[in-house]
């Protein structure tokens, strides 16, 4: 048989058909082979690895499948419009996603030695008192929609702490990278996002402080602005959309899959087991890290051509009936961190934040059921994520909390008078901000759970609890201010 060319019938990844449904098209895919024509949006043709080998393939072998998006010739040739939804996702950037070899190396270095400066004891316990903020506007109600008001929101408090990134800021990089992840007026969301990280970047010049930009901005690598704009991309993008992807999926699991209620309703909260099935099977970034072969080759009876994208079926390849075993619960031998020279330098951060979300909030209130048939819930379209467009829920309302014990409140214990305080303090021996280019850049121990992370700013009186429902608004500044 003679190869096909990967535009000659190519099938679409858009649109709610594919939403609803996307392992049905997975399935038929890897019937006639490894790796499939597919249309990530209207013009714009891939091919996709849909079996676990193949995949690994394209991940593992740079030599072959180069990461570079300058070598996609539809996009270089003016085949494909700058203004095409798909293109922001897909774009070169001077960053460690992008990049291969020589530059890669650098800009992974700097991203992974800067990650390692978090403290995870810190990290969880600025997690948890952030999703007590959050619970505690809606415990009262008996209902919530927990997409919008808890896991959306949760992962941008994180982020916009652990990247000092004031919350006015915080407000437009929401708006940019949702365009992006919906492609959405994909072309003025990446403006946005490109405006708002230069000013947060001007900020950090002025006040560095304990959090990602400025550690990233004093590695001895030496980023320029523009160097560091762009792993501040790639870092808050994945730790943001995916990340809430993560937390409202795994939920959905463990409200909807009698496997996990059961366990819940005898009171064992198997957090992490829910955490890999969705891992395999609904990954939060299902298809991505596109990869551009280096010369035309043959593989699985498909044409690839010299810069033509090869995207990568994470949820597709986790699927692969030809894998050894289907046990998935304790098994994290799935691709959904991706692998190889780009695997996701974040995956302990990121599990890490998502463990601590649904654990606090099924702790918090822990007779939560779907307010609907999980098979009513609807799913965004998009060819690259797993994502719901809400998370309906009900429980038997409580009354609200007391506010003045310790760790009800992150102003009661010693944090930060707001989710958006600088300084988060994220280390418990952070070196003063004017000689954190001198310090050494490997992880200390770090202090037990028990230990509570350093105060950091001065604690003010928390607001009171809310007595009614609060509209959703589109300001987290506004939000958090009760405005």
């Amino acid at each position: 048989m003679s190869p096909v060319s990967p535009a000659s019938f190519a099938t679409p990844l858009y649109g709610p058909d594919f939403a609803a449904d996307p392992h049905a098209v997975y399935r038929r895919l890897r019937a006639n082979g490894p790796v499939a024509p597919v249309e990530l949006a209207p013009g714009v043709h891939a091919t996709l690895a849909v079996d676990y080998r193949a995949a690994l393939d394209v991940l593992r072998t740079p030599a072959v499948f180069a990461k570079d998006p300058r070598r996609w010739r539809a996009l270089a040739d003016g085949r494909i419009a700058p203004d095409n939804p798909v293109v922001p996702m897909m774009a070169y950037r001077p960053n460690c996603l992008f990049s291969d070899g020589e530059d890669h190396g650098r800009y992974r270095q700097a991203v992974d030695d800067s990650l390692s400066r978090i403290d995870p004891n810190a990290l969880r316990g600025y997690v948890e008192r952030s999703a007590d903020t959050l619970i505690d506007r809606f415990v009262t109600l008996g209902e919530a929609d927990l997409l919008g008001s808890y896991a959306k929101v949760l992962p941008l408090l994180v982020f916009q702490q652990l990247f000092g990134c004031p919350p006015e800021l915080g407000d437009r990089l929401v708006e940019g990278f949702s365009g992006i992840f919906d492609g959405v007026d994909a072309e003025r969301a990446d403006a946005l996002i490109t405006s708002t990280l230069l000013e947060l970047i001007a900020l950090k010049h002025r006040r560095p402080g304990a959090d990602m930009t400025s550690w990233l901005m004093a590695h001895p690598v030496q980023l320029t602005d523009e160097e560091l704009l762009h792993q501040l991309v790639v870092l808050i993008g994945a730790g943001t959309e995916p990340q809430q992807n993560l937390i409202a999926n795994a939920l959905r699991l463990l409200l909807s899959d009698d496997r996990f209620a059961g366990d819940l309703a005898g009171g064992s909260l198997p957090v992490d087991d829910a955490l890999d099935e969705v891992l395999w099977l609904d990954p939060p970034i299902a298809n991505y890290a596109a990869h551009y072969p280096v010369q035309d080759l043959d593989y699985g009876g498909v044409r690839l051509r010299e810069g033509e994208p090869v995207v990568v079926s994470f949820a597709a390849a986790n699927t692969d009936p030809a894998l050894v075993s289907d046990q998935r619960i304790g098994n994290r031998a799935h691709l959904a961190w991706g692998a190889g020279p780009h695997h996701c330098p974040a995956k302990n951060p990121a599990r890490l934040i998502a463990s601590a979300a649904v654990e606090r909030l099924l702790d918090r209130v822990p007779d939560l059921e779907l307010a609907v048939p999980a098979e009513r819930l609807v799913w965004r379209p998009g060819p690259f994520h797993r994502a719901l467009t809400a998370l309906p829920v009900r429980f038997p309302p409580a009354p609200a909390p007391a506010r003045t014990a310790a760790g009800t409140d992150p102003a009661a214990d010693g944090a930060h008078s707001h989710p958006y305080a600088p300084a988060p303090g994220l280390r418990a021996t952070e070196p003063p901000a004017t000689t954190l280019g001198d310090s050494p850049w490997n992880a200390q121990s770090t202090p037990s759970r028990s230990t509570p992370p350093a105060v950091t700013s001065t604690a003010r009186q928390p607001a009171s609890a809310p007595t009614g429902r609060r509209p959703r608004s589109s300001s987290l500044a506004a939000w958090w201010h009760g405005r």
